[in-house]
């Protein structure tokens, strides 16, 4: 008992505008006032042991006021969405943001952290990226200058994209201001619009404008912390003019470094110990005063709860004899979510399962499954269906049944250019055949079991009308293949008859002549392999098709080929794209002269 008046004393409403709706009630009264008033125009007609048996009254809910009035309120408070417990519910906090400055001055060559410093720190932040546990990370380089190499992103496979090229040959300038890098580094993270964060530094020394730059960025709310590269030892390192200097790991300018930035000193180690001493692995919260808590509470809506006993007066309402029959619908309610599992089919049209049909063929024809392909697109009277059951037929060796197929989705549609130049594919496949001996199947069809097709299958005539036209095409593979369409790529149109005054055989060509017709034929047989090769690869990509590349001609082809070989001849060369970026950017600071 105590606990319900509990609960009675914590109802929180949702929705409390709908309680407004109670206002109508005092309307809804009045109506009913005016409605008895006409009734009692005939009591002043009629005598009383009349009346009795000339007015019909109706029964339950019409004739009582007070129903109408306990409906509309149990409908009205139900709309305003009583609550009165809560579920816990997990709340979003900001995760602050990582900026990782790392040094690219000459001295990260030394060789003191074998095989290199630079080696060393690479492989630290490709760590660092792979097991952050979520946040934004930028990553900036510097020696004389501070640079951004990739600003902030969640995206850290972006960042891993740049480290091979990060060496100090990128940078425009000489030296090891680790002052600027703090800067630059508080600057992004000001963009980012972050009133807290998180800056690494990778070096080995710093000295104390860097010690001073720390101290003002901790002042903002970002924390500078420090991870040393190299021994105390140190190594010798060749410098930007050429010279021989000793390169040494500096642990107390260092620590007063982090000190003053209010974060950690950790010399690198070969695990990632000094990244967990560091606290860089867990993201802290961006905002300051944030609750640890990660969850809250969230009121449930508890409206439906007065859904019941409203519905029960509206029954009321009903004709006699009807509720009987609204009570037994109520009650059949909840088989309707297991009929609906048990099958969907129930509640489609056959447009929409024939649509359904392709798509499970197209999924399992993506696989590789090639027999569960087969029948799922056995079911589908459309010609993307007859089409796609060729392919998957194809693929399992059945070159006869394809090619009935083909034939059945060309009756449906004519034109259709992939069906055409697959029958003719597989067509060309089949003749291929020794006499006598199987279909070679594709390896990776799963029907290697299977007995080769004998291709006699007659295609099946006469257009199938019961087709359903609404169902949306299935995206379907063309298998044509310049290998397999039994004609050389560079054959040429046959050359018109000439004139008797062209008659005259041709002069013999000289050796250059001959040595170029050799180069451009092996250069042709070249690209028709590559053609041949890529149309391997697409066909082992699924069912999925570009009509555009289906219904180009050879030479088209032989064009896109060239023009994709001239690209893969294009250098892929990160560190000059940094190079000249660092570079730009150097010379546009100086003009404007910062």
């Amino acid at each position: 008992m105590t606990g319900w008046l509990s609960s009675l004393l914590s109802v929180h409403v949702l929705r409390p505008h709908w309680l407004w709706a109670l206002l109508a009630l005092p309307l809804l009264g009045a109506l009913w006032r005016a409605r008895r008033r006409r009734e009692n125009v005939w009591r002043e007609a009629v005598d009383p042991h009349l009346l009795a048996h000339l007015l019909e009254r109706a029964p339950g809910l019409r004739s009582n006021f007070f129903w109408i009035g306990l409906a509309w309120v149990l409908a009205v408070v139900a709309l305003a969405g009583p609550s009165w417990r809560q579920t816990p519910q997990p709340l979003w906090q900001p995760q602050a943001p990582l900026v990782i400055a790392l040094d690219l001055s000459q001295r990260i060559t030394a060789p003191d952290l074998p095989p290199s410093r630079l080696l060393q720190a690479r492989a630290k932040i490709d760590a660092l990226l792979r097991q952050r546990n979520g946040g934004q990370v930028a990553l900036v380089a510097y020696a004389g200058e501070a640079f951004t190499v990739a600003p902030l992103t969640e995206d850290v496979a972006n960042l891993a994209l740049f480290l091979d090229a990060l060496a100090p040959d990128v940078m425009p300038v000489e030296g090891q201001r680790a002052d600027k890098a703090i800067a630059w580094s508080v600057r992004l993270l000001r963009q980012g619009q972050f009133e807290r964060g998180d800056i690494l530094l990778l070096t080995d020394q710093a000295d104390g404008d860097a010690q001073k730059a720390a101290a003002t960025a901790a002042a903002q709310g970002f924390q500078v912390s420090v991870l040393g590269l190299g021994t105390a030892a140190g190594a010798p390192y060749r410098t930007g003019e050429g010279a021989i200097a000793r390169a040494n790991l500096d642990a107390a300018s260092l620590r007063a470094l982090a000190s003053a930035g209010g974060g950690r000193y950790a010399p690198l180690s070969s695990d990632d110990g000094d990244l967990r001493r560091i606290g860089v692995l867990e993201p802290r919260q961006a905002q300051s005063g944030t609750s640890t808590e990660q969850t809250g509470g969230a009121w449930q809506d508890q409206g439906y709860w007065l859904l019941p006993p409203l519905m029960l007066l509206v029954l009321l309402a009903f004709r006699r004899g009807g509720a009987l029959p609204v009570l037994l619908a109520c009650a059949l309610l909840p088989l309707a979510p297991a009929a609906n599992a048990a099958g969907n089919d129930w509640w489609q049209r056959p447009d929409q399962q024939a649509h359904q049909r392709l798509q499970q063929g197209a999924q399992a024809y993506r696989e590789g499954d090639f027999a569960a392909a087969e029948q799922a697109f056995r079911g589908t009277e459309s010609a993307e269906g007859w089409y796609n059951l060729g392919n998957a037929l194809a693929k399992q060796g059945q070159y006869g049944q394809a090619i009935a197929a083909y034939d059945r989705a060309l009756q449906q549609r004519p034109g259709m250019e992939d069906a055409i130049a697959n029958r003719a594919a597989v067509d060309a496949a089949r003749k291929r055949q020794p006499p006598g001996g199987g279909a070679s199947k594709p390896p990776q069809s799963p029907g290697q079991g299977q007995p080769p097709d004998d291709g006699q299958s007659p295609p099946q005539s006469g257009r199938d009308e019961g087709q359903s036209e609404s169902a949306p095409p299935s995206p379907a593979e063309s298998q044509r293949h310049p290998s397999e369409s039994g004609q050389p790529s560079d054959q040429a149109p046959a050359k018109p008859p000439s004139s008797p005054s062209e008659s005259k055989p041709d002069p013999e060509p000289p050796q250059d002549a001959r040595a170029q017709q050799a180069a451009d034929a092996a250069q042709r047989e070249r690209m028709q392999q590559a053609m041949a090769q890529a149309g391997e690869q697409a066909g082992e990509r699924g069912v999925e098709a570009e009509p555009a590349n289906a219904a180009e001609t050879q030479q088209q082809r032989e064009q896109r080929q060239a023009v994709e070989a001239w690209l893969r001849r294009v250098p892929d060369d990160p560190g000059g794209l940094l190079k000249m970026k660092f570079r730009l950017e150097y010379e546009r600071r100086l003009r404007e002269g910062q």
